[in-house]
């Protein structure tokens, strides 16, 4: 069950106007690192999270995300204010009123013409948001790591966004939610080393001879050796196939049938090495009939 409060969980101080922000702010209001998405995200972990502390954690972080959407939303709507009322009452000629909306190279006009001014679920270039960004496969040893990745890859956004305005009551309302992604990390980041042991993720340990051999596939200067491929992994300087010892080629036992079927196939299939067909692409050229190619 969900009680709205009408308040908003950090207070939206907006100085000016600016369709061109509100623009950009809608990479967290509908975008894959946004405040929808990560709400969804931890949503559908939450329910079925068989763990009662993990439950209770998911659940409070994506209904605070939530109330985050309804800040950056909150936001985008007051910075579209005055391009509402314009787009709304027509009060400027046409080309001033297209100047006002696309200001310095910006693309509101898009959100201010399709969706009068508001905050609609798509990102800053206007694509709309898609259930595809929610990245849930129902084991929390793989899900806390994606959840903690994802608040880092927001928490970076927000910095960029904090970057491109001077509004002091956004900068201040983006700090605070560029913080919390900080303290849902943490947070997330203590549920997953509470599950002992969480690597590698799920149950089954994999194969020993492959779980710490490097393979140096991409040939060419610089190499660099380092922790991720140093003293406690096999480097194999060059690798060749197969590294199973086998011979590299893909195969499968047929039924007699099917190996009859798959022959017969093939030989109706099969490529005359020797011979010369004329195209179509010739033809069309003037070549098949000895006629030089034009040149236009």
């Amino acid at each position: 069950m969900f009680i709205h409060n009408k308040r908003l969980q950090y207070t939206v101080r907006v100085a000016n106007p600016n369709p061109g922000l509100a623009n950009l702010l809608l990479e967290q209001f509908g975008g894959p690192q946004g405040e929808l998405a990560a709400a969804a995200r931890y949503f559908t972990q939450g329910l079925s999270e068989e763990d009662a502390g993990r439950k209770d954690l998911l659940l409070d972080i994506a209904t605070e995300e939530l109330s985050h959407l309804e800040v950056i939303g909150s936001i985008i709507v007051m910075l579209n204010r005055g391009a509402k009322g314009r787009m709304a009452e027509g009060v400027e000629q046409e080309g001033e009123l297209y100047r006002s909306l696309t200001g310095a190279g910006n693309d509101s006009h898009v959100t201010s013409l399709l969706y009068g001014g508001g905050a609609p679920l798509v990102n800053s270039a206007g694509v709309p948001w898609t259930a595809a960004y929610v990245d849930t496969i129902g084991e929390p040893t793989a899900d806390f790591r994606s959840n903690i990745a994802a608040e880092a890859r927001a928490k970076i956004v927000y910095e960029r966004l904090m970057n491109v305005t001077d509004d002091p009551g956004i900068k201040d309302a983006l700090g605070f939610l560029m913080t919390r992604e900080i303290a849902h990390q943490l947070s997330f980041e203590k549920a997953l080393h509470a599950i002992q042991p969480n690597f590698p993720q799920g149950k089954l340990p994999g194969d020993p001879q492959f779980t710490r051999k490097y393979f140096n596939l991409s040939q060419g200067e610089p190499s660099v050796r380092g922790p991720w491929n140093g003293d406690e992994f096999e480097y194999v300087e060059d690798p060749q196939p197969a590294v199973d010892g086998g011979d590299g080629l893909a195969s499968v036992t047929l039924s007699a049938e099917e190996e009859t079927t798959l022959a017969n196939m093939k030989r109706r299939t099969e490529s005359d090495p020797d011979s010369m067909p004329i195209t179509g692409a010739e033809m069309g050229s003037g070549l098949a009939q000895g006629k030089a190619a034009e040149q236009p």
